[in-house]
């Protein structure tokens, strides 16, 4: 794993917009198509609009899988991922291959179908975040590292649900669901290559705690230190709690 510091979100969210559509296609190069993975929430709204405005990427050859989705939410409400993906990503590019997460279908047939085609073959990138909690899409701690089933319902702890809240998703904590279906911790690192976007000081203890402490279900997104090829870009807010040798340890090579 490496870690990227950056002097703000915007300058974050462009270098690794350029890193994923570099990636993006020399997997297209390389494979013929692009399988990934893709994040939402507040934290990759710039990161997305930057990658969607990249050039020179064939749209059409890349299909994209859902990381998470709440179980039972609409897709025409304001915190749908489903609705997220389609304003920010899916009709701003044209892809075409896509695999929701439909939280108002019967949760276990959906991780069924989707988990299938998961599995059918390698996922070349994934793009993720890192909650607040520490959480890796939405397994929140203790998560669940031992599964190899691609796709889970899971239980969302108080501080994932009020995160939602402070992003302005939903306007208490009543409103938000508790269950959501959600990509696995194992699944996640199944990637070829990860690319992490992690802006805004309210993260930074999660980042302090995954980069730092223990390598712990408890810590979920710790478990990003084990894979080979893994970018973590952060701001200077989001890793201001890191210390000096820590970012020393993780920097790319020169």
């Amino acid at each position: 794993m490496f870690v990227k510091v950056f002097e703000d979100k915007l300058s974050l969210s462009r270098a690794a917009a350029e890193h994923a559509a570099s990636a993006l296609i020399r997997a297209i190069h390389d494979h013929n198509g692009a399988r990934i993975i893709v994040a939402t929430g507040a934290s990759q709204l710039d990161f997305l609009e930057a990658l969607t405005k990249g050039e020179n990427i064939d749209w059409r050859r890349v299909e994209m899988f859902h990381l998470d989705e709440y179980i039972g939410l609409s897709i025409t409400h304001p915190a749908s991922f489903r609705k997220y993906l389609l304003d920010h990503l899916i009709r701003k590019t044209g892809i075409t291959q896509l695999h929701f997460l439909d939280g108002n279908s019967d949760p276990r047939e959906v991780i069924l179908r989707t988990g299938k085609s998961l599995k059918s073959a390698p996922v070349d990138i994934a793009f993720v975040g890192i909650g607040e909690n520490g959480h890796l899409a939405f397994n929140d701690p203790p998560a669940d590292f031992q599964t190899n089933e691609p796709y889970l319902i899971v239980n969302l702890d108080e501080a994932c649900r009020r995160q939602q809240v402070g992003e302005g998703w939903f306007k208490d904590l009543s409103e938000v669901p508790r269950q959501a279906i959600s990509m696995s911790v194992r699944q996640i690192m199944k990637a070829r290559e990860i690319v992490v976007v992690v802006p805004d000081a309210r993260k930074a203890e999660a980042v302090k705690l995954c980069f730092e402490g223990e390598i712990s279900p408890m810590a979920p997104a710790s478990i990003l230190r084990t894979h080979s090829n893994a970018t973590v870009y952060l701001d200077k807010d989001s890793a201001s709690s890191l210390d000096s040798g820590t970012l020393a340890a993780f920097a790319p090579a020169a």
